[in-house]
């Protein structure tokens, strides 16, 4: 259901932009890119079933590895990867990839916003103070003396991976990308949904 939910996303917000002429010109060319950025503790492979759909759909995708270091770094990473398209994209974030793409979503090579479960915080707004404003079922991170978070393997196929099989969320919770505090504590300077269509 998440997958044909993001399909209908990316069917509508290209529809939009051609339709309203507001990003692109009326006769312009569907826009055909997408950019996929990841959230926090994981790598870029959880977009692998997203971007087999979307490829088979005739889309080009692109998924960004973000280094999980801080928010300007991992904005950074997402701009590389956004110099690269031929023409305008599609920018998606999961979680908080979200945070990401409202920083780099100003982009001009950004044409719209596509947030499946994400952070979409205002100016001056942390993750950390965004993510507040919802419950939060998952039991606290780890931290390290070096000022990154994970989460206890034993909870995270619980508390992040719930809907996945059993053997993929073993793994993933011992491959966790270690991800640094400050991503969470940065403000948000420029969001990008205030700007460009967004759903």
């Amino acid at each position: 259901m998440i997958l044909n939910n993001l399909k209908n996303s990316f069917v509508s917000a290209a529809a939009f932009l051609a339709l309203t002429g507001t990003a692109v010109p009326l006769l312009a060319a569907p826009i055909k890119n997408i950019v996929l950025v990841h959230g926090a503790l994981v790598d870029g492979s959880g977009w692998k079933p997203v971007h087999d759909i979307l490829v088979k759909d005739g889309y080009s995708v692109t998924v960004v590895e973000e280094p999980l270091t801080s928010l300007e770094e991992d904005v950074a990473a997402t701009k590389r990867i956004l110099d690269r398209q031929p023409g305008q994209c599609i920018l998606v974030g999961h979680s908080y990839g979200g945070a990401v793409i409202t920083e780099a979503g100003n982009d001009s090579h950004v044409a719209a916003l596509v947030y499946i479960a994400a952070h979409a915080p205002e100016e001056g707004e942390t993750v950390a103070a965004n993510g507040k404003k919802f419950p939060n079922a998952s039991k606290p991170p780890i931290g390290t003396p070096d000022g990154f978070v994970f989460l206890d393997p034993a909870n995270f196929p619980t508390d992040f991976a719930a809907d996945l099989p059993r053997e993929q969320a073993e793994f993933m919770a011992h491959s966790q990308m270690l991800t640094a505090v400050k991503v969470f504590t940065t403000p948000i300077t420029n969001p990008a949904w205030k700007l460009k269509p967004s759903w």
